[in-house]
């Protein structure tokens, strides 16, 4: 564990990129997951300085003991609306909402649906990045901020009420050719929160850290057709010393680029000169 926070501190403190693949979300404590999402990336201007970027994604978990199974069972379905705004060279922020539709298991065997089944939730979050390098190299530095509603499956209270969590952020994508058609990007992501408690009793949890996220993935981007597919790997360190779960989680994301097509720029009517 030391050695992981160490790494990641170390990560943090040199940078990452925005706009680039779907990350996994966290699926609580398991041995293995999968993640899938289909997105829809449109420029909203003609200088490609702010886009939209529209994702369903779908989860699968293992169990937390036994076959180590990524595509078990169902997990999590996503719905995901984020705006993006690169409003100087290497300055981005970007705002969103998100639906979360969350399955819940019992901890001991046979692992079967707790009860409530589902835990529903909505996220309003976001993230000003840094973003500094060159064509070959690129390095963002992210700061996240999200406010979380959590909901029963008859949209009634749960045992957590909401949280404000804080995520930091570092990575770092190389591109391997010339023409950007392949790329690696590596990341390191450290998530703190504080939460407001329905139940036993109503009141605020400690602010302090949760878990990491590493992240290695590789990109292809086609010349010929409007598609991104991104493949990767996640490593999920959920809590810390001795209680410390390591999941690890396939993903697999498939980006279409402008499905709405590219916007033009206006033509400027040019007056004729007054004598």
């Amino acid at each position: 564990m030391k050695k992981s926070v160490g790494i990641l501190f170390f990560c943090c403190m040199l940078g990452n990129i925005a706009l680039a693949q779907i990350s996994p979300p966290g699926l609580g404590k398991v041995q293995a997951a999968s993640w899938f999402a289909l997105a829809l990336r449109q420029d909203l201007d003609t200088l490609h300085k702010k886009q939209s970027v529209t994702y369903i994604g779908l989860g699968r978990i293992s169990d937390p003991s036994g076959d180590g199974n990524p595509f078990k069972k169902q997990a999590m379905f996503v719905l995901n609306e984020e705006l993006y705004n690169h409003y100087r060279p290497n300055w981005q922020y970007s705002y969103a909402l998100s639906y979360r539709r969350q399955n819940l298991y019992e901890d001991t065997p046979p692992f079967a649906a707790s009860h409530p089944n589902v835990e529903q939730e909505f996220r309003i979050y976001g993230r000003y990045a840094y973003i500094t390098g060159s064509s070959k190299l690129k390095w963002t530095t992210t700061l996240r901020q999200e406010f979380r509603k959590f909901f029963d499956p008859a949209f009634k209270k749960t045992d957590e009420n909401f949280q404000f969590r804080t995520r930091l952020k570092t990575q770092l994508a190389v591109n391997l050719d010339q023409k950007n058609i392949h790329k690696l990007t590596g990341s390191a992501e450290a998530l703190f929160s504080i939460s407001r408690d329905n139940f036993p009793e109503k009141t605020w949890t400690g602010f302090s850290y949760r878990e990491s996220r590493f992240c290695l993935y590789y990109t292809l981007s086609p010349q010929k057709i409007p598609l991104v597919f991104d493949l990767g790997y996640m490593n999920n360190l959920l809590g810390k010393g001795h209680s410390t779960n390591d999941a690890h989680y396939l993903a697999l994301d498939i980006i279409w680029e402008n499905p709405f097509g590219k916007i033009k720029p206006k033509k400027v009517k040019v007056s004729n000169p007054v004598d």
